[in-house]
């Protein structure tokens, strides 16, 4: 095992922070990823072996959710393996697991044995139903997430099943953003309290949080249909996506007056022989006139018609949007190690944030990374011997 230090140019707004990532899938590795990318030096914990990645994450080099940290591969279920991550919590500000609610406690890295070793660590849980209540121990996926809270029921198109959302409402905005803005603020607490506490994240929490507006209405009575009638849910013809002459799509979004004047405009209709925008009654009347003057021309021809007013939009695949001039000039979009990625957000104007290298091999940085964080050698190397560290060998 080679043993040769990493280099590390910490550059961001969390430069100088200290996190311990116990790997996991989806919001986890989310939430360690913003905290690497703004700057932050994550130490991920990957098994020592076993729960291999599947379908598209199988190769690591492409988990974009891995990028800019390092890591070691401990074997948690070893007489010894605790002992590793208590080692680095000693020098660690915040912790990250995503363990269902007393599996922690099992392992020897539960919060009360890690406050016990650094009173100031905030100690970040990710789960799907939270740490207590009926559900506490079941298991699931993001979908079921996003189903229990009430949001998932919403999503898709009038006389359709609820629509997918990608794993983007429970998995990225309510599990791994909500559990890192939690970090963020009890560390701030901590700064002032000299005091370290538990983040219960839960992404049937968030997802219903992410849904804060949309629940409200229903509350209010001013959401009263069925999904897929609302204004912004496509039901209105004026917010929706068109297929175009080449078999693309347009999106189309012209809710205010003005837009929608453009819009007309730029359809080429008459308002005056149109329905009222405004009838609810008239909306699939309408929206099958917007539907067959759209597919009349090309998606670019339709976008270069509209150019300067902002009501429609091409729908790009991702090649498009990783090439389109204004991404490009924004830098939206790097490249590292031949992998095509999101660039970090948000931006800032004095400690930019930035990836700091691509997603580790599992156990890829073990010796350096416990070296650089002030782990003796000696106690590096009892480890070694007892099988608690090492590197998964089955990565090529």
């Amino acid at each position: 095992m080679t043993r040769t230090p990493v280099e590390r140019s910490f550059t961001g707004p969390l430069a100088g922070m200290r996190v311990v990532e116990v790997g996991s899938i989806g919001p986890g590795p989310f939430c360690a990823m913003l905290f690497a990318d703004l700057g932050a030096d994550v130490i991920r914990v990957d098994r020592l072996s076993g729960a291999a990645l599947v379908g598209p994450n199988a190769d690591f080099r492409a988990e974009v959710l891995h990028r800019g940290r390092r890591s070691v591969a401990v074997d948690l279920k070893n007489p010894r393996g605790a002992e590793v991550v208590r080692a680095l919590v000693r020098g660690a500000d915040a912790l990250i697991e995503g363990f269902r609610p007393g599996v922690a406690e099992r392992l020897g890295i539960g919060p009360d044995t890690c406050l016990a070793v650094n009173p100031r660590l905030v100690y970040g849980r990710m789960t799907g139903y939270g740490q207590d209540g009926p559900m506490a121990q079941a298991v699931g996926h993001d979908l079921n997430y996003v189903a229990q809270s009430g949001i998932l029921a919403l999503i898709g198109r009038y006389g359709q099943p609820p629509t997918p959302p990608l794993s983007l409402v429970g998995d990225f905005g309510g599990g791994g953003l909500m559990l890192a803005l939690g970090i963020c603020a009890a560390l701030w607490e901590s700064a002032r309290s000299g005091q370290g506490q538990v983040i219960d994240a839960a992404m049937v929490d968030g997802a219903a949080l992410l849904g804060a507006a949309f629940h409200g209405f229903v509350s209010a009575g001013v959401w009263p249909g069925p999904r897929g009638t609302q204004i912004v849910d496509s039901g209105a013809p004026f917010y929706d996506v068109y297929l175009t002459a080449d078999d693309r799509w347009l999106a189309v979004a012209a809710m205010e007056a003005h837009f929608y004047a453009d819009l007309v405009a730029i359809l080429g209709l008459d308002p005056a022989g149109l329905p009222d925008r405004d009838d609810q009654e008239q909306w699939p009347r309408l929206k099958e006139i917007f539907a067959r003057v759209v597919r009349e021309r090309t998606r670019d021809e339709w976008v270069e018609l509209a150019a300067g007013r902002g009501c429609v939009s091409a729908v790009l695949e991702p090649r498009e949007a990783w090439a389109h001039p204004h991404n490009v000039a924004r830098g939206t979009f790097v490249e590292i190690d031949g992998v095509t990625q999101p660039a970090p957000q948000p931006r800032f104007s004095r400690t930019p944030a930035r990836v700091d290298g691509p997603p580790p091999a599992p156990g890829e940085h073990t010796w350096a990374a416990l070296a650089e964080w002030g782990v003796p050698a000696d106690t590096v190397d009892g480890w070694e011997r007892a099988g608690a560290i090492g590197r998964r060998t089955a990565v090529s």
